[in-house]
């Protein structure tokens, strides 16, 4: 069976911060989490790069190169989006309010 890695556990262990870029965040509605939503990571001229399904509390992370990215969810409650910039290794975050 395929599919996205569990966004609900930790970094995997030896992910080395001072190297890696880490996008992650949340996906909510009225502040409330929303699970199972598709969240795509696009580059900053708008391509597809890659998608991850939320964990059941909101939760989506990306491994990714420093720079501008849009970090969209979608999800029968709705859908929005996100602008992230990552100028560097360690852990950027966003939450994703659908409407």
């Amino acid at each position: 069976m395929c599919g996205a890695p569990d966004q609900a556990v930790a970094l995997p262990p030896g992910t080395d911060l001072t190297k890696e870029t880490v996008l992650t965040g949340r996906v909510v509605a009225s502040g409330e989490p929303v699970g199972g939503a598709f969240v795509r990571l696009l580059d900053g001229t708008g391509e597809f790069t890659a998608e991850v399904v939320a964990s059941e509390a909101g939760q989506f992370r990306f491994f990714a190169a420093p720079g501008t990215w849009t970090v969209r969810a979608l999800s029968r409650v709705g859908t929005g989006q996100a602008e992230l910039t990552a100028d560097g290794p360690g852990v950027h975050r966003a939450e994703i309010a659908l409407v």
